[in-house]
């Protein structure tokens, strides 16, 4: 796109919440936590395996334990979100990051969804689904009010913005 209605590319201004890290810290130790405790289990109940059972689980847990101490902090600095009266912008990913942006003549739906463990945490999810092949965008780690006031925001926005999100 060129002229006036060219959406720039740029990064993001605002940061997730705070509170994200920890939730991204009690996934990341529920994903680890399930395997140790089979294999575990698995391991003190069949004798003759006990050593394939229980040697793997250790190194899933030290493995486990080591990315929930990492990547929720990292995940933290470079996930970041903004919208504007054009455009909502996403940047997230640790290794390989993604930068979108959602022309507001583009969307054509806003969700807000909240999990258990995001309801633990008193965060929610913004999902603002496009015309595009690539998928919906989501910000993720947001207060749960910021959240509603953000899907409140993009529903009027793109309700006055012309286009037919095609």
């Amino acid at each position: 796109m060129a002229g006036e209605n060219a959406v720039r590319l740029r990064p993001p201004r605002n940061s997730v919440d705070r509170r994200a890290v920890g939730w991204w810290r009690t996934r990341c130790l529920i994903g680890t936590a399930v395997p140790v405790v089979v294999l575990g289990v698995l391991g003190l109940l069949i004798e003759p395996a006990r050593f394939w059972l229980l040697s793997p689980a250790a190194v899933l847990a030290a493995i486990g334990l080591a990315c929930t101490a990492f990547f929720p902090a990292w995940w933290y600095r470079v996930h970041r979100w903004e919208v504007t009266d054009e455009a909502v912008y996403v940047r997230t990913g640790a290794l390989w990051q993604e930068w979108r942006i959602a022309p507001m003549s583009r969307i054509q739906t806003v969700d807000t969804v909240r999990g258990p463990l995001e309801q633990l945490f008193g965060l929610a999810t913004v999902t603002v689904t496009t015309a595009s092949s690539k998928g919906a965008l989501r910000v993720e780690g947001l207060d749960h009010e910021l959240a509603a006031e953000l899907a409140e925001k993009l529903t009027l926005v793109t309700q006055a913005t012309p286009g037919d999100a095609t």
